[in-house]
């Protein structure tokens, strides 16, 4: 058994920020970090557009107060506002911190950060560096943490927390070299796992955001929180999804449809292409139902729109969205500088995850708090996105976050005894469900199961939704969940067995979208990212709660628990 006084699971921005900070607060702690890939292969160095910050580098007038409420805003008033103030005060200073720890963001000619409009603020205030601002920063993170002599585990599986009564003890992992299994003692575990995008057919996400950390905490009984709430980028580069960076519009692109006209007038006209993700997602959408998107071919009626860089010029392309210009040069062939990127809307982030509060202590319920656990960052929900989530704030929020929960593990661990676990209990547990999927004798290959798993939920639970929609893919779900008995691995080794961990990564991928979509059909009302053609309009006084879901092998049962407005009232959104 290994022992740690603080384990965390997950590699990106919030898991390192937080192993820093827990080291900074008392260098004694012996905290350790796992990843199933190397840290800096998380999905965090995908993150492309930005940091949020009222720095007023750029605009003088921005303050942290704007920024808090064009957060609460955007998230259609579902975000809980104490969080969203802490978010908005600290940002400046995690900024400027970052920056010391060797960060090198993009620079004004005066050499200040420089920042970019983000689609949904008032101000200009997304601090960058150039498109690859994710990689910058948690380069330098990991490599901090070496420097402060945190232990990391890369290429290992998490496949279960242990949570006994109230207290979570420890995890249950699997090495993926050589098949070893171990379980890990903590007077405190973290949860860092990212997103879930993989659930979908269509995502910006790589193939390691299978909803790993979700997935454990709905085995262990723990609630989810507003699953149904998943954000489509509008600009997914077609056909491969891969995302085109805000970023992209912030410096000045164009919108299009297939008579060349800029839609989003149509839809936001004060913002435009920098209008929230759900409204211009939704847009698209529109636009292609209408006739209006554009075919492989040119023609119209297609299934596409444009995004238009030309305009801008190669040398601003080239200087502030190199990245972008490569992938859709890399992908599709296209080069930005002389044609339009074919984009549509693609999976992208969940606002939702494991409940927590301000301090990342993971919620029992709607009252009550866990022992010994945490979360931050993506799979969390604290809840500062509310029903939608504005560009440039999810970064912000690993960093913010990470750091709090951080120093509130630091606190909690210093009074702590280590855990007493049964070791063999779980080993033998988790010996027996690996031995089951090697010997199963089925007639069903993973990837088609996957995939017809990710069509259902891309068909039944996307942009636009309605309860008979919902209904038949719940009834879906059922049916491929089902077939997971079927499925058969050609390779029968326990020695870096890709097939093994797609196998475990299925069954969490089928968990959160039952959560997903059970958490939509409940919700009868359209607010943020969650649109309901049979519900169009939002129903503050039935449904201004956030959604508590909680899995079982009976079934989804679903829980509400009031939204924390302290700042401002609730009132229509417009753009």
């Amino acid at each position: 058994m290994f022992k740690h006084d603080v384990f965390i699971v997950g590699g990106g921005l919030a898991g390192c920020r937080a192993a820093l900070e827990i080291k900074k607060q008392n260098p004694a702690l012996d905290v350790a970090l796992v990843a199933k890939t190397h840290p800096i292969r998380s999905h965090s160095v995908a993150a492309q557009g930005g940091i949020a910050a009222s720095l007023k580098n750029v605009d003088p007038d921005d303050g942290w107060k704007a920024h808090a409420f064009d957060t609460v805003k955007g998230s259609d008033y579902l975000a809980d506002q104490d969080a969203v103030e802490y978010l908005t005060k600290e940002a400046p200073e995690v900024i400027i911190e970052l920056e010391h720890l060797g960060v090198l963001f993009s620079r004004l000619e005066d050499g200040r950060i420089a920042q970019r409009a983000f689609g949904g603020h008032s101000h200009k205030r997304t601090c960058y560096a150039a498109d690859k601002t994710g990689h910058a920063i948690l380069h330098e993170l990991v490599n901090n943490l070496r420097r402060f002599g945190v232990t990391i585990y890369e290429e290992w599986y998490v496949m279960e927390l242990i949570l006994e009564g109230k207290e979570v003890k420890g995890v249950v992992m699997f090495n993926i070299g050589d098949g070893r299994l171990e379980t890990v003692s903590a007077k405190a575990i973290m949860f860092a796992t990212g997103g879930y995008g993989r659930v979908f057919n269509t995502t910006s996400n790589d193939y390691a955001s299978t909803g790993d950390g979700l997935a454990m905490s709905a085995i262990a009984s723990l609630p989810l929180e507003d699953m149904e709430f998943v954000q489509f980028h509008p600009t997914g580069l077609y056909p491969v999804g891969v995302l085109i960076s805000e970023a992209v519009r912030g410096e000045g692109a164009y919108l299009r449809n297939s008579e060349g006209e800029r839609f989003m007038a149509r839809y936001a006209p004060n913002q435009m292409e920098l209008a929230p993700r759900d409204i211009t997602s939704r847009a698209i959408v529109m636009e292609i139902r209408a006739g209006r998107g554009i075919n492989p071919d040119g023609s119209s009626g297609g299934i596409y729109v444009h995004l238009d860089l030309t305009h801008m010029g190669k040398e601003k392309i080239m200087s502030r969205v190199p990245f972008c210009w490569e992938e859709a040069h890399r992908l599709v062939g296209v080069d930005a500088v002389t044609q339009p990127m074919p984009v549509r809307p693609t999976a992208h982030y969940c606002m939702g995850g494991i409940p927590v509060n301000t301090d990342g202590r993971v919620r029992l319920n709607g009252e009550e708090l866990t022992e010994g656990f945490f979360a931050a960052g993506e799979c969390a929900c604290v809840s500062v996105h509310g029903a939608n989530r504005l560009g440039s704030n999810s970064l912000l929020e690993c960093v913010v976050y990470g750091r709090r929960v951080g120093r509130a593990i630091a606190s909690y661990v210093s009074n702590r005894n280590l855990p007493d676990i049964d070791e063999k209990k779980y080993l033998a547990k988790a010996e027996k469900r690996i031995k089951d999927l090697l010997n199963q004798k089925g007639n069903i290959r993973i990837n088609s199961l996957r995939q017809e798993f990710q069509d259902c939920m891309t068909e039944h639970c996307g942009v636009f939704r309605t309860e008979e929609v919902m209904g038949e893919g719940l009834s879906r779900i059922q049916n491929l969940k089902a077939k997971y008995s079927q499925i058969y691995l050609d390779d029968k080794s326990r020695y870096w067995n890709q097939e093994l961990i797609e196998a475990l990564e299925l069954q969490n991928i089928m968990i959160v979208g039952e959560i997903i979509l059970t958490s939509a059909f409940h919700r009868q009302e359209s607010r943020g990212a969650h649109s309901r053609e049979d519900f169009p309009s939002r129903n503050d006084q039935q449904y201004l709660q956030h959604t508590l879901a909680y899995y079982s092998s009976r079934g989804v049962k679903i829980d509400y628990m009031p939204v924390v407005i302290n700042m401002f009232e609730p009132k229509e959104r417009k753009y």
